[in-house]
């Protein structure tokens, strides 16, 4: 979610806290500045209790808890399972966005072994973008790093296989990276829990007035998309039906993504994790959207905190 939805976010992450109580390479995308903030989205009044809204209960689990300061505005924390202390060589996780413990506790309830580094900048896209815009070779030295204390603390494992994740704002940090050519060697698939974005053009017209995308800041998922169409990458993109109003959707930019690779939602009707409700699936070679139900608040936070069932389909062969 973008810098301009600050006020949602806060609301959706409140929610969190208090329920833990209870083919070839498509040519290069053109960095560019990164996009304008909006204005605040518009406050959703609903509120629903129809779907269940589990959440994860936050936990010490057993493993080794690292954290690599100096790279990023804040802490990266890193959590190597204990099973994964057991294994020569593991895929790595690096999440952006939400309560570091969440990603934590999902990889920890996960029967596969994985290494998960996860940050929280606070909120709007452009706090994760910011970063890897100003340093082209921040992702790369993040890499770096990541396998070298890893290496330092336990002698093993070694990773093998780098796999992004977001919810919500945290799509800003992905696009910067995957819109660079010389890191997609290092990034083997990513997920985006509903989390992608852009404006309107003219600002704040929406699509039923007329108004239009403004597809620059969606293009980078696009050739990553075509990736995954092909086989040689994996995307996963997850949306709720949550309208922000001043700026687009993640049900809007799905469709945009869907039609950009000449494909057409698949409806259906099933359980989704931790209650969730999936309401459509679109899959062509590695690529994959899955739509879900809910215009909440707790409809975001429920994606956030049903991850492990997404990063299970990520890490899929």
């Amino acid at each position: 979610m973008m810098r301009s939805a600050q006020r949602f976010v806060a609301t959706a992450l409140t929610m969190a806290a208090l329920s833990c109580r209870t083919p070839p390479a498509p040519a290069p995308v053109p960095a560019g500045p990164p996009p304008v903030p909006l204005a605040a989205q518009n406050p959703s009044p609903m509120q629903e209790r129809t779907r269940r809204h589990e959440r994860l209960l936050q936990r010490s689990d057993l493993g080794v808890h690292l954290s690599i300061e100096g790279l990023l505005p804040k802490a990266v924390e890193v959590f190597i399972p204990q099973r994964a202390l057991n294994t020569a060589s593991v895929p790595l996780v690096l999440h952006f966005m939400g309560a570091t413990w969440v990603p934590q506790r999902a990889i920890a309830s996960m029967d596969r072994p994985v290494i998960v580094a996860a940050t929280y900048l606070g909120g709007g896209s452009s706090t994760y973008a910011r970063p890897f815009a100003a340093d082209t070779l921040l992702y790369l030295r993040l890499l770096d790093t990541l396998r070298a204390r890893v290496a330092q603390v336990t002698g093993a494992p070694r990773i093998d296989g780098v796999y992004l994740t977001g919810w919500s704002a945290g799509y800003g940090a992905i696009r910067e990276i995957v819109r660079r050519t010389a890191n997609l060697p290092q990034v083997d698939g990513a997920l985006l829990i509903d989390g992608l974005h852009t404006s309107y053009i003219p600002d704040r017209k929406v699509l039923a007035d007329s108004g239009v995308l403004d597809t620059a800041g969606l293009a980078p998922f696009a050739e990553f998309a075509r990736l995954a169409a092909a086989g040689s990458k994996r995307l996963i993109v997850t949306h709720s039906e949550i309208f922000p109003g001043t700026f687009a959707s993640t049900t809007e930019c799905s469709d945009w993504l869907l039609g950009t690779l000449g494909l057409k939602r698949v409806p259906v009707l099933e359980w989704g994790p931790l209650g969730t409700q999936l309401l459509s699936r679109t899959t062509k070679g590695r690529f994959e959207v899955l739509g879900f139900a809910g215009n909440s608040a707790p409809d975001h936070v429920d994606q956030f905190h049903g991850m492990a069932a997404f990063v299970e389909r990520l890490l899929a062969p």
